[in-house]
């Protein structure tokens, strides 16, 4: 008998269903009217009226032991230890009720040295087979006698009342998600968005990895199937790229999402992937596209009731439609998930402004200056009332995963880029040619002819020109003769240039309004854009 918070779990009972094997939680699933099967085997699943995070009605226990440590604010809301006693009590009434809880226990970390030891109970037997895709599953030798670092009561059904928000001091939403450093516990209420108890974990993974000198990130990563020195990773929020440009069927994957990087090289938090689907191609992203299969859980897309097949083009329910698969879906995906110090780092911004070059290479200044702002933009769907790109500005290329102050972790990647001698590059993945609603997102083979052309090392010996008002020093050409040169230059491909410069000094004036909120060096601050 394991004490899981204030709910008791009894391995032995036939109410606990403990690391089921993926078929019988997806025999579970459909039984119990949780998703139905596609043509192609997968699990098709609905995440009710929450179709992704919903950061608004997440709060951290405030407690005098994490205080200081903690960046508090609008992403880190503080919510009293008594009223955590209150969900605490919440939770364990409300499994009490349920005639099927089930549970996986296994690792957060690829890296032995540093992986976290969770625990996931949930109602739904699909959000049990998402974690176990999601995080990475023990042998059995390793079950005897387990006890979890961390913990997750996934109250999906369960909203909080107005009278029990009241009693609380949260918003009347329905929806609570609350997480303890000290305790050890996220707990769940009212959504059944899968990607919460993803970003609970990552979220841990953010506090207590600096405290062991590893620097947690929001990146994928991949090596080439060919130099094992020549690892990449892509930093960026969801939707610029991060799983689609680390999925290459010319290099073995690390990771889709979240990575550490230790005093040895980086190593994947997770033991899965988590991709958005909208409007997926097999031509554009075959590894994607082929780890669609048994095994896999697809979110939110639109199925036809009688050939079962799926329409990846319909984005009626939300543009946030998603598939979570094992990493090993992917061919030559590196088992286990690490690889050495990276040779390029890349950021990621999906730029809905339209006026950032498609590439570009930064200096150590630059460098820290774009991954403190970490400007990008919102896409539709990936938060709760986000509809279309909306510009945003997130520390560290995921601020609301953020606990600590996001200079903790800037410090912490301008030290390894300094030590290991890694290239940085901004990449754009958003529009051209006018802001959204005008111009159109960038050519995605464009942008991966562009990858390639920077970790084979061919951009090494191209001249560079700088772009005015940002000062980022632009390729003059990408080896391989695929992207038109026109188009490294965003301000040739708008028809009214005076719209451009315009729009520039508009973002220009975003930057340093955002960046007044940190304290930086001369050197860094000067290093953002000039106009």
């Amino acid at each position: 008998m394991t004490s899981l918070a204030n709910v008791t779990v009894d391995i032995t009972s036939d109410r606990y269903h403990r690391n089921d094997a993926p078929a019988r939680l997806i025999e579970l699933a459909v039984a119990r009217g949780e998703g139905n099967l596609a043509a192609n085997g997968t699990l098709v699943v609905s995440t009710g009226d929450r179709t992704g995070r919903s950061p608004k009605d997440k709060y951290l226990e405030d407690t005098p032991e994490i205080h200081d440590k903690i960046w508090w604010g609008a992403i880190n809301q503080p919510i009293a230890p008594d009223k955590f006693d209150m969900l605490e009590k919440l939770a364990a009434e409300y499994h009490e009720t349920l005639d099927d809880i089930y549970v996986f226990d296994g690792y957060v970390g690829a890296d032995p040295k540093h992986r976290l030891k969770v625990r996931a109970c949930t109602e739904f037997a699909w959000h049990s087979l998402f974690a176990q895709t999601l995080f990475i599953t023990p042998g059995l030798d390793e079950l005897d006698g387990f006890e979890p670092d961390w913990t997750i009561i996934n109250c999906s059904n369960r909203k909080i009342t107005k009278e029990e928000a009241d009693a609380l001091g949260i918003n009347h939403t329905g929806i609570c998600v609350a997480q303890s450093l000290t305790r050890k516990r996220v707990l769940i209420f009212g959504t059944q968005y899968a990607g919460e108890m993803k970003k609970g974990l990552f979220y841990a993974m953010n506090y207590d990895m600096p405290d062991v000198g590893v620097f947690p990130m929001h990146c994928s990563a991949n090596v080439s199937n060919t130099d094992s020195k020549n690892v990449a990773l892509f930093f960026g929020l969801s939707g610029t790229g991060k799983t689609t440009l680390s999925a290459d069927p010319e290099r073995d994957l690390i990771g889709d999402d979240e990575h550490g990087w230790s005093d040895t090289g980086v190593f994947n938090f997770e033991g899965g992937c988590y991709a958005k689907c909208i409007k997926l191609r097999r031509e554009t992203e075959p590894q994607i596209w082929d780890a669609i299969k048994f095994g896999s859980v697809l979110e939110n897309v639109v199925m036809d009731d009688e050939t079962r097949e799926i329409d990846y083009d319909d984005g009626s329910i939300t543009e946030n439609t998603r598939v979570t698969y094992p990493v090993e879906f992917i061919p030559h995906a590196v088992i286990p998930s690490m690889g050495q110090h990276p040779k390029n780092v890349v950021f990621l911004t999906a730029d809905a402004y339209g006026v950032l070059p498609p590439i570009s290479k930064l200096n150590p200044e630059q460098a820290m200056y774009y991954f403190i702002n970490g400007y990008t933009s919102k896409l539709a769907g990936t938060e709760a009332g986000i509809t279309e790109p909306v510009p945003n500005f997130s520390p560290c290329f995921g601020g609301a995963f953020l606990p600590r102050e996001p200079m903790v972790y800037a410090k912490q990647l301008a030290e390894r880029i300094k030590k290991h001698k890694a290239d940085v590059w901004l990449l754009n993945t958003g529009w051209a040619g006018g802001p959204y609603g005008v111009g159109k997102r960038f050519s995605l083979p464009y942008t991966r002819a562009m990858v390639s052309a920077i970790l084979d090392g061919s951009l090494s010996h191209v001249h560079e020109t700088e772009v005015p008002v940002f000062g980022l020093m632009v390729p003059d050409h990408i080896p391989g003769g695929l992207v038109p040169e026109r188009v490294l230059h965003p301000r040739n491909t708008w028809a009214d240039p005076a719209a451009y410069d315009a729009k520039a000094k508009e973002l220009a004036k975003q930057f340093r309004d955002n960046d007044a909120k940190f304290e930086m060096s001369p050197e860094v601050r000067a290093a953002g854009p000039k106009g």
